[in-house]
């Protein structure tokens, strides 16, 4: 398909024919694509976890509130925040940028991936961190604009919005696949985190179902307010 043919056939698709002979590597080949995904400072804080025994579909749709969306995929795709790799993943990109030849030198690299991300990411349960972070950011943003990110809130909102690119290019590249998804934010994120044994700080963005998708999957037309009504130029 062509792109805009693609974002067209794109639906929240609720009843899934589960008859239908699953094609399960289109969604490796589609969450390769996801990965590819523009993310914040390319620390890629995110983790995607297929659901495709029966037994882990059943017990995901029913903390799926038993949506019939969860209750009739072929598999679903939780869509998954972990800020605890930070450290991991800082020193990764920073070994990776030390390998290049970078004509402008590498020690903005090492500032970058070195100190500040460890700073931007770092929490603790007693909030030093947070208050650190406000007082180095206040002073930073007296003569300049500065990114003023500074408490758990903030970093979970950065984090939700790189996992939420992802998994907007993971549906997209199903309906290219030929197949249909649903994004969920209608699941006990308690109990799906418990089952799927993900640590506190982690965060779920959203469960993506996946299937052939059929008629009486599209509950109503797609409706969107007008252009001028959502866009405005300055």
């Amino acid at each position: 398909m062509i792109f805009k043919e693609t974002v067209h056939k794109r639906r929240s698709m609720r009843v899934y024919d589960t008859e239908h002979k699953f094609d399960s590597d289109s969604v490796q080949r589609a969450l390769e694509l996801a990965i590819l995904a523009p993310n914040s400072s390319n620390m890629q804080l995110w983790e995607f976890i297929r659901v495709v025994s029966p037994e882990m579909k059943n017990k995901v749709a029913t903390i799926c509130m038993n949506q019939s969306t969860a209750k009739t995929a072929a598999e679903m795709v939780v869509f998954v925040t972990r800020q605890d790799k930070f450290k991991a993943n800082a020193a990764w990109n920073l070994e990776q940028k030390l390998k290049q030849n970078d004509p402008r030198g590498h020690a903005r690299d090492i500032e970058y991936y070195g100190k500040q991300m460890p700073l931007f990411y770092k929490y603790d349960f007693f909030g030093f961190s947070t208050l650190f972070r406000k007082i180095f950011i206040g002073i930073k943003s007296i003569k300049k604009p500065f990114m003023r990110y500074t408490t758990q809130s903030d970093l979970q909102a950065v984090l939700h919005k790189t996992c939420g690119l992802a998994a907007q290019t993971f549906m997209l590249a199903m309906t290219d696949e030929g197949y249909d998804t649903c994004p969920m934010e209608g699941f006990d994120e308690v109990r799906l985190k418990t089952l799927l044994n993900l640590p506190s700080i982690a965060a779920i963005t959203m469960v993506v179902s996946c299937g052939k998708g059929t008629d009486l999957g599209i509950y109503n037309e797609r409706l969107r307010l007008p252009y001028d009504e959502v866009v405005r130029s300055v």
